[in-house]
């Protein structure tokens, strides 16, 4: 059973737990999520089954998108509203102008510190493990990429944003740091991812939705094809010597490819391989500029 399905993630259920809900349901053993979200936190989860699963690390370069309702104002110790208010700020002064300006400092390239409250790990610990001790320590900031950021709507002191975000980002913290700038403080009130690399979360099924397709034995029509997911990938057609350079693993030269689709300005670090007869071969990694391919990783 390889492929991935697009599960719309109920709040109040963590990642995992749809994981494993969905490891009952079909009897699989791998099986795995691309993209952790909060367990307040809805929408778009990919699930990935069997062969699947080795495709999670090209799947998390793919861009997502959010919708994320804030509330100026007030700040928590999690970001966001499960956790204990810290602090309340005067909103009086905050205007529509002021947070449009304060969002232009959010866009492009920016470096973002990881909240308290998060699994990254310090010393083998996941952080979240330490803030509920009480400890608080300092934590590397990260560079990620917000390709898109919008004000959607405001009724302040609430206030609607999209988010188009690369891997790694923290809404939780970019919003944070966005009352931080406004001066009053401000938290995640509420989290929808609404799209995730090709998924859709008008495409999305539930748990109970797929429970059912289970038990009708229709479930099929919601798994994605592996190489589908990584369609935002540059492709390149290689030939029979091509294909058995990347069956052993090795290196392809130009004389392996029969054609290429590669985008001028890719940021993508990895690159789709086909058969001549349309066949799904694996992924490669560019090597002196393109022009020479490291196998990744192979389906054969």
């Amino acid at each position: 059973m390889d492929g991935i399905f697009n599960i719309n993630k109920p709040a109040g259920k963590t990642s995992f737990g749809v994981v494993a809900a969905i490891k009952r349901l079909i009897s699989e053993r791998h099986a795995g999520h691309a993209g952790t979200l909060d367990p307040d936190a809805t929408g778009v989860l990919p699930v990935c089954l069997g062969q699947g699963t080795r495709i999670v690390e090209f799947l998390m370069e793919t861009k997502k998108t959010y919708r994320a309702k804030v509330e100026l104002g007030k700040a928590t110790d999690t970001y966001d509203g499960s956790g204990k208010i810290t602090c309340q700020g005067d909103t009086s002064g905050i205007d529509i102008g002021k947070v449009e300006q304060s969002l232009a400092l959010f866009r492009g390239n920016i470096e973002q510190i990881p909240p308290m409250y998060s699994a990254v790990k310090h010393q083998g610990q996941p952080l979240y493990r330490l803030a509920r001790a009480g400890i608080s320590i300092q934590r590397k900031s990260r560079k990620v990429t917000i390709h898109r950021l919008e004000l959607i709507s405001q009724q302040l002191p609430l206030i609607t944003l999209e988010i188009e975000c690369s891997k790694g980002t923290y809404i939780r913290s970019l919003v944070h740091d966005l009352g931080e700038g406004l001066g009053c403080g401000a938290y995640l009130k509420n989290l929808v991812r609404t799209r995730y690399g090709i998924f859709d979360i008008k495409d999305a099924i539930s748990l109970m939705q797929l429970e059912e397709a289970i038990r009708q034995r229709d479930w099929q029509q919601y798994l994605y094809p592996i190489d589908s997911v990584l369609e935002d990938f540059d492709k390149i057609v290689v030939n029979e010597a091509g294909e058995q350079a990347m069956k052993g693993g090795r290196l392809l030269n130009p004389g392996h490819i029969i054609s290429q689709d590669i985008k001028e300005d890719s940021h993508y670090r990895y690159c789709r391989a086909y058969s001549q007869d349309g066949c799904f071969l694996g992924m490669l990694q560019p090597v002196l500029d393109r022009e020479i391919w490291q196998p990744k990783k192979v389906f054969i």
